[in-house]
């Protein structure tokens, strides 16, 4: 979600190890090219960037899902977050929300509340998406790409950021990341993969490539960050009754 985060002064438990097994025997086959005979649900998420959406023409044109990026750090709020969620959700897209994450900038437990405090809750209308977070290179100070944390600080940041919104909402976030960010700033930890479904980005390439440490498959692939719909491009890896299961099962 690089692109959709341009440097401004304001600025994803149990049920989902059950699910990724039934992921899992989709996944090779989806992985190997965005929108091919398997023709997997396909979505896009958005921010403050993208402002006023057409929600009708993005269901037409193939959105079954968004996510809408809710918070940053633990002050900003993204001001078109209701109007793009609400639309999405009266469009009869599946939507969530998510949190671009800024570690050096409050601890992971106060980025969660204010996160599920302002939009990032989770409800049990069959229609709502995990709560996701957005951790990946500092878009700020590119030469503090993991935010000046240390592995090992980086995994309990997660962690904690974790938590909270599994305490506040009854769910584990999804994680949004790339696999380089994902070495380089936890050292490849696996402490997620079991209870975490893995949101990951690649761009401009035939399949989602090597998946960090643990994780056997991705539920959600970022695969380029502009085409038919408004914002990034994603496809959900499995079916649309698989997609519905996620927004439903704790």
């Amino acid at each position: 979600m690089a692109r959709a985060h341009t440097p401004s002064p304001r600025r994803r438990g149990r049920a989902w190890a059950a699910c990724a097994v039934a992921l899992a025997a989709a996944g090779t086959a989806l992985a190997q090219h965005p929108a091919h005979a398997a023709e997997p649900p396909k979505g896009h998420d958005i921010s403050s960037h993208q402002r006023t959406v057409d929600w009708t023409r993005a269901k037409a044109a193939g959105a079954r899902f968004v996510y809408v990026k809710a918070t940053e750090s633990t002050a900003y709020r993204n001001p078109y977050f209701a109007a793009q969620y609400d639309g999405a959700g009266a469009a009869g897209l599946f939507r969530g929300a998510y949190h671009f994450a800024l570690p050096d900038r409050g601890s992971g437990k106060e980025q969660a509340a204010h996160f599920v405090h302002n939009g990032g809750d989770w409800s049990t209308d069959g229609r709502t998406l995990p709560p996701a977070l957005d951790v990946e290179y500092n878009p700020y100070d590119r030469g503090r790409r993991c935010y000046g944390l240390t592995k090992a600080r980086m995994v309990a940041w997660i962690r904690a950021f974790s938590d909270e919104v599994h305490r506040l909402t009854g769910r584990r976030p999804v994680i949004y990341t790339t696999t380089h960010w994902w070495n380089l700033c936890t050292g490849g930890s696996d402490a997620f993969a079991a209870d975490h479904a893995l949101w990951i980005a690649r761009h401009r390439a035939s399949d989602a490539g090597t998946l960090p440490a643990g994780w056997p498959t991705w539920t959600f692939w970022q695969y380029a960050d502009s085409g038919s719909l408004p914002g990034d491009q994603n496809l959900f890896n499995g079916s649309g009754t698989q997609l519905r299961r996620l927004a439903k099962d704790r």
